[in-house]
């Protein structure tokens, strides 16, 4: 008979300090968010009332969170596909070995050391630059038809430090033999990148893209300081309503159900990704 073996409890006990870390920080919080949004509550943020769902359906009948969730959609869109853009066109400019190439790359990858609320100042500034040098008089953050694609450059900007080191890397991983048999077989530089570096970027790419996507709908600080929303809501995305909501309308249930459905809308993005990283990726 063979003995049984014995059930090794020891090993889970390291992880009881990770899950209580989880527990107080991410677990509980969540629980408590999803409780509070089924009430009414106080100015403590205490529930008071049980409504059920009707915070979720006053949003969903609201003219105002409508149009978070397409400001906040046009946002996302702009940050992530500009963000991945300037990171890869900076990693593939700075692939090569040229003198000074450590400058350049340091350069390039310092928008990921930069605060917020910071390069939100410095933006604000430089518009003023930009009005002066061309002879232009556009208050671009206090209109409305510009204020969300300053804020959403602005946020690619900043997102596209930390993309350049992502694809920095994977560059640093492709057979660099491929493009020698390609230039012999008389392949253009265009067609190498399109056939060959961006199929060999797929998985890092992949993961860029989940990141900047949660990163962009998170994005708080640069929204705060340089447009509080405005004008006319034209940059209320969801985090900030949830963050207006709550601190300035003290309708902490209505914040709390706003919280849940950015939460259930990351999760289906995310979910949707990885149902195509199985069909686009290749490793």
């Amino acid at each position: 008979m063979k003995k049984k073996k014995k059930l090794r409890i020891t090993p889970y006990f390291y992880l009881v300090p990770s899950l209580l870390i989880f527990a107080i920080f991410l677990f509980y919080p969540f629980v408590k968010t999803v409780y509070l949004s089924l009430f009414m509550t106080n100015k403590m943020g205490q529930a008071k009332l049980f409504v059920g769902l009707q915070n979720y359906v006053d949003l969903l009948t609201s003219e105002s969170f409508r149009n978070s969730l397409k400001v906040t959609l046009i946002f996302v869109v702009i940050v992530v596909f500009g963000g991945m853009l300037l990171g890869l066109i900076a990693a593939v400019l700075c692939n090569k070995a040229f003198p000074g190439i450590r400058v350049f790359s340091t350069a390039y990858a310092l928008p990921m050391a930069i605060a917020s609320s910071s390069a939100a100042m410095i933006f604000q500034i430089m518009l003023g630059i930009v009005n002066k040098l061309l002879g232009l008089d556009i208050n671009w953050l206090n209109d409305p038809h510009t204020a969300l694609y300053c804020v959403a450059i602005l946020t690619a900007w900043l997102n596209s430090g930390i993309n350049f080191l992502y694809f920095s890397a994977g560059l640093g991983n492709i057979d660099e033999t491929i493009y020698e048999r390609a230039s012999v077989d008389g392949a253009s530089g265009v067609q190498q990148f399109f056939s060959l570096t961006l199929p060999g970027l797929s998985p890092i790419m992949f993961y860029t893209v989940v990141v900047n996507i949660i990163q962009a709908f998170q994005s708080f600080g640069q929204i705060k300081i340089l447009t509080e929303g405005g004008p006319n809501e034209s940059t209320n995305v969801i985090v900030y309503s949830i963050y207006r909501d709550a601190f300035f309308n003290y309708k902490f249930g209505s914040a709390s159900a706003q919280s849940v459905i950015l939460f259930v809308i990351i999760m289906l993005v995310t979910l949707v990704m990885f149902r195509i990283e199985k069909k686009g990726v290749n490793y």
